[in-house]
């Protein structure tokens, strides 16, 4: 790997202690420090994170104590932590991507400003080591808005990011308040990888569904960038694990639990104390299996081993004490005066001990109610190196796409998971051996360092974008276009001023973009105009009042002045659309969610509320029927954001350009605008224009801003940097807007 790599996650791989010896710091022994080391080890890369809270030391003390471990830390002040980590990562998205909806907290309204203030500052760290050819590589919830946020920062570079937890089915995302933010915020890496091709669909239907992207194969159209969508199963160092169970001192800590087992079979169990784990739905399992078979509480040594976490979070202490009561009911309906049956274990354990529980296992148990992956159900499987033992797993875990030789259960299910149980504590040797080396060929066929391999090998593929510019370089046009003596505003209205709706009807403009536009068109020197591809009478419904220059459907019809007569630029042959009109018709009555919009001189069929894969089929079917149609050569065909529309031909943004420039001379030319019909526009620029794109897509402008929010901010600073002159427009009541 010939880049350098900007690792990016919530914690960093190491742990800060400060002690009577100083700053100390010592290697963290988690999931992702561990999945990482071949690339952080390689030599060549920047890991940023947060480093703890480490009271009392400075923050270039810190600084320095990191820099032998190519370390960056990013602070977060106790508050923060608690309302950016303990609230918005671990009571809103963590909970939603698990479906318990009972305890997503949905009001954020100090949480979401906090993890939005702390993706910022991630995006700043970042932004301020990053070269051209690094690649940055983002990780997991915390931080799932940073690569848009980079993007912006960073034009150019290359971006992957990586969610470590289950993707939620769209149906179950879209609950979330904040959902556009976030999606909006992922996509803008240049791969996104998911542990399973589930959660990846999950994801690409959601953005397809909510922001109206257009996917092909694996591949996200986001205004014209690629972004690619893909499963990248993550794996474990299997050989490790193997060696480590083979040695001498793990096989005497194993006879030493064999033998305190007393010849009974010793089902086992380790996971995160989290909800999440599906411990409650586990003891459940265990009592009615005791109660089909009460035989068995004399035949069990049963041993849960829970890792402590996420200590601080309320709704962890009540699940906490379900889970201590359900064990005390167990032991006293089935255990007796000298024996305990279900050994609940509330700590961490050393790798030798975790070895020597997963050789000693007769039973493991991984059965978590929804997991991006579980890798103990990995390790469990690569420590049993003389193919014995079985495993019972959650269908819901991610690892349950690749360990097809696993008892599957629904954790939901009690009955069919105490048969299961039942199944494996009696399943013949020659059974476990023939499931065990197929799970252990598996497991060892996909090395943790492939995994990394893999995506960064798919985000060194990835095609750069092109046409962007630095902000710096926008700053320095800005400056030139507030000091203008003239100035020429060329404007979008969907996507551009307003963020899209799930109908074109419905995206009429706020209070604030209605003054902002009357506050541009009477700035000194100043003329504004809006070139849509809506209609007359929707662009004269929402700002008919204003004086603004308006130009419908793409240009082909224009009204220079306020209450001035709108004229076509060229004439429409007669019912042009009707053989059209009618094949357009009968696609849109058979298509849920969709709508077709008709104007004079096109046709548009909008599918934003459509299902993704529905409208696929009838995209694929309407551009067979207008390839086919006789009058093909008068019309063409223009795709767009969630819209295809059908219209005359050499109609476009670019046509109607000279004669928008015609009228105001000598002005210096500010176009901005968002997606495929406004490239005809800016192709056709003059030189010395200042060209910008609104949002994430590949452009041939030379600027551009991330949102409709930034281009609103935009031309505020616009109006702002220059005196007004007298305006005959009154916005004493809004227009009325209708269709």
């Amino acid at each position: 790997m010939q880049s350098r790599v900007l690792l990016v996650s919530n914690r960093l791989p190491v742990t800060l202690t400060n002690g009577e010896g100083g700053l100390q710091v010592h290697p963290s022994s988690g999931g992702l420090a561990t999945a990482l080391a071949s690339v952080h080890d390689a030599g060549d890369s920047l890991w940023f994170g947060w480093p703890g809270l480490v009271e009392g030391v400075p923050e270039a003390e810190v600084a320095r104590a990191l820099v032998p471990h190519r370390a960056v830390p990013i602070h977060i002040t106790p508050a923060e932590v608690k309302a950016y980590y303990d609230g918005y990562c671990n009571g809103v998205l963590w909970p939603l991507s698990h479906y318990l909806l009972e305890k997503v907290r949905f009001d954020d309204v100090d949480d979401w400003p906090a993890y939005h203030a702390v993706n910022e500052r991630f995006a700043d760290a970042v932004a301020s080591h990053w070269r051209p050819g690094d690649l940055i590589w983002v990780h997991d919830y915390h931080l799932t808005l940073l690569p848009s946020m980079l993007r912006y920062r960073c034009p150019g570079a290359r971006i992957g990011f990586f969610l470590h937890v289950p993707f939620p089915g769209p149906e179950v995302f879209r609950i979330l308040p904040r959902r556009n933010e976030v999606l909006r915020g992922m996509i803008g890496a240049d791969v996104v990888g998911f542990h399973t091709a589930g959660f990846a669909y999950s994801f690409a239907y959601a953005c397809s569904q909510l922001l109206g992207l257009e996917l092909s194969g694996d591949v996200l159209s986001d205004s014209g960038r690629p972004v690619r969508v893909a499963s990248f199963p993550i794996g474990i160092d299997a050989d490790a694990f193997a060696t480590r169970a083979a040695t001498p001192e793990v096989r005497t800590r194993v006879e030493a639990l064999r033998a305190d087992s007393q010849g009974r079979k010793l089902l086992l169990s380790v996971d995160r104390f989290d909800y999440t784990k599906g411990h409650v739905r586990r003891i459940l399992a265990f009592e009615r299996m005791l109660k089909l078979r009460p035989e068995l509480k004399d035949q069990l040594h049963i041993i849960q081993l829970v890792v402590p976490t996420r200590e601080q979070v309320g709704a962890y202490a009540d699940y906490r004490a379900e889970v201590n009561e359900l064990v005390g009911r167990i032991n006293g309906a089935f255990g007796s005066p000298t024996r305990t049956l279900l050994h609940l274990l509330h700590r961490a354990v050393e790798p030798d001990e975790l070895s020597a529980l997963y050789v000693a296992a007769d039973v493991m148990l991984v059965t978590p109610l929804r997991d991006g992956m579980n890798l103990v159900a990995k390790e469990y499987v690569a420590s049993r190196v003389d193919d014995d033992g079985v495993l019972v797993l959650s269908e819901f875990a991610g690892a349950a796409t690749e360990l097809h030789e696993a008892l599957q259960i629904n954790p939901y299910d009690l009955d069919a998971f105490a048969w299961a149980i039942m199944r494996a504590i009696e399943m013949p040797p020659y059974e476990q051996r023939l499931r065990m080396s197929g799970l252990r060929k598996t497991v060892h066929s996909a090395p943790v360092a492939q995994w990394a391999k893999s995506f960064l090998d798919a985000l060194e593929q990835s095609p750069t974008e092109t046409a962007t510019s630095p902000s710096v370089a926008l700053e320095q046009a800005m400056a030139i276009v507030m000091n203008a003596p003239r100035l020429l505003l060329v404007l979008d209205y969907d996507g551009t001023l307003v963020d899209f709706a799930p109908s074109p009807r419905t995206a009429t403009p706020d209070k604030a973009l209605l003054e902002l536009l009357r506050r541009l068109s009477a700035r000194a020197g100043t003329s504004v105009h809006v070139v849509s591809g809506r209609s007359r009478d929707s662009l004269e419904a929402f700002l008919g009042e204003l004086d603004l220059g308006l130009h419908a459907e793409h240009g082909l019809w224009s009204r220079f002045e306020r209450r001035a007569e709108w004229r076509s630029r060229r004439p429409l042959p007669p019912s042009w659309l009707d053989p059209v009109r009618s094949s357009m018709a009968r696609v849109v009555q058979r298509t849920d969610g969709a709508l077709l919009e008709e104007k004079s001189g096109a046709l548009a069929f909008h599918y934003r509320a459509t299902e993704p894969q529905l409208a696929r089929r009838r995209l694929e079917e309407l551009r067979a029927v207008l390839a086919a149609d006789p009058q093909a050569g008068e019309f063409e065909v223009l795709e767009g954001s969630r819209v295809l529309e059908v219209r005359l031909r050499g109609v476009n943004k670019g046509a109607v350009l000279p004669e928008i420039l015609a009228s105001a001379p000598g002005a210096t030319v500010v176009p901005l605008g968002d997606d495929r019909a406004d490239e005809a526009l800016f192709a056709a620029l003059p030189p010395g224009a200042v060209g910008v794109h609104v949002g994430t897509g590949q452009s041939a402008a030379r600027y551009r801003v991330s949102g409709v929010g930034a281009a609103r901010a935009l031309l505020k600073r616009i109006v702002d940097s220059g005196p007004s002159t007298p305006s005959m427009t009154s916005l004493a009541a809004p227009p009325t807007i209708g269709r």
